[in-house]
């Protein structure tokens, strides 16, 4: 299975990330009993630790109205200061954060998405949120990230980096663009004084190109598909290197090209370069994967 992506480009979906901020907040403050200001940030803060393997993973995949995932990273000492105000613990900066620890802040990070898709549902319908710690850093491209300084800048506050996936930033953009567009109609309709039930209607059925333009730089991820098999948990567990796995598709059969887990594509495998390419044959438009 191969994934191709272009550079990330920032997005600003910058209300969403508000809600995690204020929910964020309202968590963190119920348990510590006073208020914890937060921000959401653009540009990586100064005082921000280098990532490396202690820090804490954790991938938020969205469902329903808004469909993508999110990463976050916390550095190590985050972690501990989060897990010791979540669990009750006396501050011990000098410590190191246990598995207990990465437990207890992914446990807090689903209470936080928990309010978040509370607060989402008005904004943009019923999203589903799942928050699962992962062991290193996601394996698709980042389409912007943005970071959340809870509290005071310093030793005192604390910098949570999240990463948006083209697929949820598409999303968000798709929801924004076509807003946009019912404005300008309705300023438009305003002009030619057709009133305001008029401009409404004219935004609403007559979309422009100008949605469109607004995606056309999106970046996706794609991914190969060469085909697909249940198996058994025992099976699973008694995978061992020189083990083979049989698939459901005989070689000669066309590998499938899938968007966000959607099939628009197939065709035949080639290589270029040493790399692994699809030469298309056949085009589907967001059919059924």
């Amino acid at each position: 299975m191969t994934e191709a992506a272009a550079p990330a480009r920032q997005p600003e979906p910058t209300e969403f990330l508000q809600i995690w901020s204020e929910s964020f907040s309202q968590v963190v403050g119920q348990i510590t009993g006073s208020p914890v200001p937060c921000v959401i940030q653009a540009e990586a803060p100064a005082d921000l630790p280098p990532a490396d393997e202690s820090d804490l993973w954790a991938v938020v995949t969205s469902s329903g109205a808004l469909r993508g995932e999110m990463s976050l990273r916390l550095a190590a000492a985050v972690v501990l200061r989060l897990a010791q105000v979540f669990m009750s613990e006396p501050a011990t900066p000098e410590a190191q954060p246990t598995p207990d620890h990465r437990d207890a802040v992914v446990e807090l990070l689903r209470q936080v998405s928990g309010i978040v898709s509370t607060s989402a549902k008005g904004r943009w319908g019923e999203v589903q949120l799942r928050v699962e710690l992962a062991p290193a850093a996601p394996s698709w491209p980042s389409a912007g990230t943005f970071w959340l300084r809870a509290g005071e800048e310093g030793t005192t506050g604390m910098v949570l980096e999240f990463g948006l996936s083209a697929a949820l930033v598409a999303e968000l953009r798709a929801e924004k663009a076509e807003a946009a567009q019912a404005e300008a109609g309705k300023a438009e309709a305003a002009q030619a004084g057709l009133g305001s039930s008029a401009s409404v209607a004219a935004g609403d059925s007559e979309p422009g190109t100008g949605t469109l333009d607004l995606l056309l730089d999106v970046q996706l991820a794609v991914t190969m598909r060469f085909g697909a098999r249940k198996l058994l948990l025992r099976e699973v567990l008694d995978l061992s290197p020189g083990a083979v796995v049989e698939l459901d598709r005989r070689v000669q059969e066309p590998v499938d090209l899938l968007l966000d887990g959607k099939l628009v594509a197939r065709g035949e495998v080639v290589v270029i370069d040493g790399n692994y390419g699809l030469r298309i044959t056949d085009v589907s438009l967001l059919g059924p994967g």
